[in-house]
């Protein structure tokens, strides 16, 4: 039986999503003690979330250029190392504005190593890997809490969790510019009789934008990036800090939000080809409902174990789901230009919903975070609504020629 010499790369993608999860896994339960450290409000994390995700949009904004001229194994090696040297780059700062400076480069690496990766899986291989590719972001953001809380309560420094995760960045950039040429191959049988891709589409980027559903869809991942990201962010501190809960036991609790986010994409990748995307989007917002509303309702201690476990393992398969029903939603011809700017938007979702949380946090209460996801969950189940009754005309415009 012959060897894929794929399978190399694949286990180093799915390693490098390991690191691409383990800086966002980081920051939920690090910010109360890095905030005390700077004397920071509690609003302060709004704007560290900005200047990494400005990089980061900026990165899946210019990933197809770049890739075309330099590569994906280059761009993969020089992104890593970019993300190491910034996130080692936090634990030296010794100015709350050179930290924020430095968050911009991190997610510059960060989202030149999600765009190439995901392109790479998406050109070679199929739905399931790229569920279980996601699912190994969900071990490293699952990874991320439990390094922060064990630098806390055993070195009390929240400097420790960043030096082991850029440690790790820049181990990968090893690995990747050791195999550089091995990411331009593509064996002849895979070449062969291949489909057109989305990609051999030349779609004018003034027609997508000119299309309702393509809005729709990038609604979708900003809403759906946000409060994901929220409830990460904020976890920790809401059980800390207006709820009482023990810092050790809060990280636990943290922790476990991705633990059950990452095995519900494990099962995620065994079942989707036989769910369907739809029926994962929306049996995976009625959990994430379910799960709010017992945040919300806090009825005790392990209500709130049990509420961000339900939510985790709820919305797991949302994200892959939804970017492999791009093109139901609006259509072949216009995918790849959607897809770019769904990324785009996570980008800008992961900044402007966990900032607007902190934001009422600091006016209101902490304990307005779930009720805000709460409305934010309502609100996406409406959106995705709205797009499955214009997947038909979706598909009808697959067939039309595009306009400039």
């Amino acid at each position: 039986m012959t060897r894929d010499p794929r399978l190399g790369l694949i286990l180093l993608a799915f390693i490098a999503f390991v690191g691409l999860g383990l800086p966002d896994g980081l920051l939920g339960v690090g910010w109360p003690a890095l905030r005390a450290g700077f004397g920071l409000p509690l609003d302060a994390l709004g704007l560290l979330l900005t200047s990494s995700v400005a990089g980061y949009m900026t990165a899946t904004f210019l990933s197809g250029w770049l890739l075309a001229r330099l590569g994906v194994g280059r761009i993969l090696a020089v992104s890593c190392l970019l993300t190491g040297l910034a996130l080692l780059g936090y634990t030296l700062a010794p100015a709350w504005g050179l930290l924020v400076a430095l968050g911009v480069f991190s997610g510059l690496g960060a989202g030149a190593i999600d765009a190439g990766l995901n392109t790479y899986v998406a050109t070679h291989f199929g739905e399931g890997l790229m569920q279980w590719l996601h699912a190994c972001w969900g071990v490293g953001i699952t990874l991320g809490p439990l390094i922060m809380t064990l630098g806390l309560s055993a070195l009390h420094t929240w400097r420790f969790g960043y030096r082991v995760v850029g440690g790790f960045q820049l181990l990968l950039a090893a690995g990747f510019a050791l195999t550089l040429t091995a990411w331009t191959r593509t064996p002849a049988a895979a070449a062969a009789n291949a489909p057109p891709r989305l990609t051999d589409y030349r779609t004018p980027l003034g027609a997508t934008l000119r299309r309702p559903p393509v809005w729709l869809s990038v609604l979708l991942f900003f809403l759906y990036v946000g409060a994901e990201g929220g409830l990460g962010a904020w976890t920790y501190t809401l059980l800390t800090e207006s709820r009482g809960v023990d810092p050790t036991l809060a990280g636990f609790f943290a922790g476990s939000y991705w633990f059950t986010f990452t095995l519900g994409r494990v099962a995620a990748g065994v079942v989707a080809r036989r769910v369907g995307a739809d029926r994962l989007v929306l049996g995976g917002l009625a959990g994430a409902l379910l799960g709010t509303g017992l945040l919300l309702w806090n009825p005790g201690a392990l209500a709130n174990l049990a509420a961000v476990a339900v939510i985790g393992v709820s919305i797991a398969p949302i994200f892959p789901a939804l970017m492999s029903g791009t093109r139901a939603r609006v259509g072949d011809r216009y995918a790849a230009n959607t897809i770019g700017m769904q990324m785009a938007a996570t980008g800008l979702g992961l900044a402007a919903l966990p900032s607007l949380l902190g934001v009422l946090a600091q006016r209101f209460s902490l304990e307005v975070i779930p009720l805000c996801l709460l409305v934010v969950y309502a609100g996406l189940l409406g959106v995705y609504a709205l797009t499955l009754r214009g997947q038909g005309a979706a598909a009808l415009a697959a067939a039309e020629p595009a306009a400039d």
